[in-house]
């Protein structure tokens, strides 16, 4: 009931931004996908000889989002500049088809920007891109640019009854935002209810006030870097190549710093910005310091994304001046923190990089659609989460339409339907469907051997903290070797049946080694849950949770309520009670 009454409430925003009137400006290019066949190499070289057998043209970057805004049921004008050129008139076929109001401005002199993606065996072999972005618009471009904004403006909020459209701004460093451009935004903020951003280089914005930012997570590091003056000794640095191009994603590594011996790589770990050679992250994991962000040499795992974005949700808030800031950590989810000062975690469904783009431009469009129809934001959250993940399943460029979304809300129900109990091997399936619609997980272990008044308290308050809980029990055998030949009181079939029944708890499962780090690894929960009155540092299992992206919670114990506590009693009260006959 309560995940229907859950699928309710989603369904009830998604119809609630009908017809909502969005103005996207910024960087428009051209998605261009070819798939070839390849049985051969050619005689000229060791290379493969390609037959073209399909070619999909989709619209990109800023134009994506406009499409996306639509797709979801919002009304979507489109204000960047186009190329007079074959990939222009392309563009505008996408956003005629997807029903955008095409508002771009004509630039004779400049090209439409295009990635071209060459695929064979569902593999992309080489991407090209054209139109580069040192192709400055001209006076009568810009001139052009700030009418169209001036234009649509009025023309939404017409369409609106009066009501101030929502704007987006999509700022991808393809030259399509020059600084007048980005000045009468500004200078116009007022004119907009809801305003998201999403730049490449945040502090280009300074003064516009945001609803919404959704940087990912080398572009906040990189807003926080920029404001640090002075580096830190002993610090890991992530390295890039030097001249990485500014309109997308390539690798950042991180590595031991200069001059302490080390030649470690621990992994690509997000994105590079067009004009820095290094990022550095030191200290003892949330610091910032010298030129950039600081992550603790001694994890040893690498740079623990979410965690990091978590403590930097404040700093990240107050340097954009926008009300909520969503770090995106591609395969990983998001990170989300709003005015409340609550840190919110969502995970996305891991696909193959080459398979698509733009789900970013689905998790945008979907977040400011919430956010202007006043959802809460862990609702808008859930939803820009949601968006994003049922996008992906295809190889091209992510649109997700109103349709999917509502279907995909349909998951909760379909989870719940799963038992309350459940076995170990089938744990991982169950967790997926619920992250697939977007649902935060929490989890916790521990014998439950006399529940009692404060494992209820407890597990309440656990399943507080999230979407679901689900409570892993030891099983007798684990029980005997944690607390002794004469425990567990009750078996684990008892124990585990008093815990299903509690409205408070999801799922069960039943584990048998003395650690419930397998199960940890299997669900990746999003928080996770001990119960004392120590520091979360102390938890055996933090290190674990933490690498995988969750947070740790320690609840403390309602006083004077211990399992060992009422075993005592009964057993004190078993050796003073009266002799059979006498009572």
């Amino acid at each position: 009931m309560a995940a229907a009454a859950e699928q309710r409430r989603l369904a009830a925003v998604v119809e609630s931004w009908l017809g909502r009137a969005v103005l996207v400006v910024g960087d428009a290019l051209l998605d261009e996908w070819r798939f070839a066949e390849s049985d051969r190499l050619c005689r000229e070289a060791p290379a493969p000889v390609l037959t073209l057998r399909r070619r999909i043209s989709a619209a990109g970057g800023a134009a994506n989002t406009a499409v996306n805004i639509a797709a979801l049921g919002g009304r979507a004008a489109l204000v960047a500049p186009v190329g007079a050129d074959v990939a222009g008139d392309e563009l505008h076929d996408c956003l005629d088809r997807a029903g955008v109001w095409d508002r771009t401005v004509n630039q004779p002199v400049r090209a439409t920007p295009v990635k071209r993606r060459m695929l064979a065996g569902n593999q992309i072999l080489l991407r090209e891109d054209s139109g580069a972005p040192d192709d400055a618009l001209d006076d009568d471009g810009i001139a052009g640019l700030l009418t169209a904004l001036d234009s649509a403006t009025e023309e939404l909020r017409a369409a609106a009854d009066g009501t101030a459209p929502t704007l987006v701004v999509c700022d991808y460093a393809l030259g399509a935002l020059p600084t007048p451009v980005r000045a009468w935004l500004v200078a116009n903020r007022e004119r907009y209810a809801t305003v998201a951003l999403d730049a490449h280089d945040l502090a280009d914005w300074r003064g516009l006030a945001p609803t919404v930012v959704t940087p990912s997570f080398a572009e906040a590091a990189r807003l926080l870097a920029r404001t640090i003056a002075r580096p830190a000794a002993n610090a890991l640095h992530l390295d890039h190549p030097d001249g990485d191009p500014s309109d997308g994603p390539s690798e950042l590594t991180v590595g031991v710093s200069p001059g302490d011996g080390s030649s470690a790589r621990l992994g690509p770990t997000g994105e590079p910005g067009p004009a820095e050679d290094r990022v550095a992250m030191t200290g003892d994991g949330l610091s910032v310091t010298g030129t950039g962000v600081t992550v603790n040499a001694t994890a040893g795992a690498g740079v623990d994304r979410a965690k990091l974005a978590e403590s930097r949700l404040a700093e990240l808030r107050a340097h954009t001046g926008a009300d909520v800031v969503a770090v995106t950590l591609d395969t990983d989810g998001a990170v989300v923190g709003g005015p409340d000062g609550e840190r919110r975690r969502s995970h996305s469904t891991p696909v193959p990089a080459s398979h698509a783009v733009g789900a970013g431009d689905a998790y945008l469009a979907a977040m400011t659609l919430a956010l202007a129809a006043d959802a809460p934001l862990p609702t808008a959250a859930q939803l820009a989460q949601l968006a994003a993940t049922v996008t992906v399943s295809d190889t091209g460029t992510c649109v997700c339409r109103r349709k999917d979304l509502l279907a995909a809300l349909d998951s909760p129900a379909d989870a719940a339907g799963q038992p309350t109990l459940v076995a170990a091997d089938g744990l991982a399936a169950i967790v997926t469907e619920h992250r697939r619609a977007g649902r935060s997980v929490v989890f916790t272990n521990g014998c439950f051997d006399v529940l009692h008044r404060g494992h209820v308290r407890y597990l309440e308050q656990a399943r507080a903290l999230g979407d679901l809980l689900v409570v892993a029990v030891n099983s007798d055998g684990s029980v005997r070797r944690l607390k002794g030949t004469d425990r567990p009181v009750n078996p684990v079939e008892d124990r585990v049946a008093l815990l299903a029944a509690l409205t408070c708890v999801d799922h069960v499962v039943v584990f048998e080694e003395d650690s419930p780090a397998r199960l940890i690894e299997t669900v990746r929960p999003d928080v996770y849950v001990k119960g004392g009155d120590y520091p979360p540092e102390m938890v055996p299992e933090a290190p674990l949770v933490r690498r995988l992206g969750g947070q740790v919670r320690t609840l403390g114990y309602v006083p004077d309520r211990s399992t060992s506590a009422i075993i005592d009693r009964i057993r004190a009260q078993g050796t003073t009670s009266p002799v059979a006959g006498q009572a």
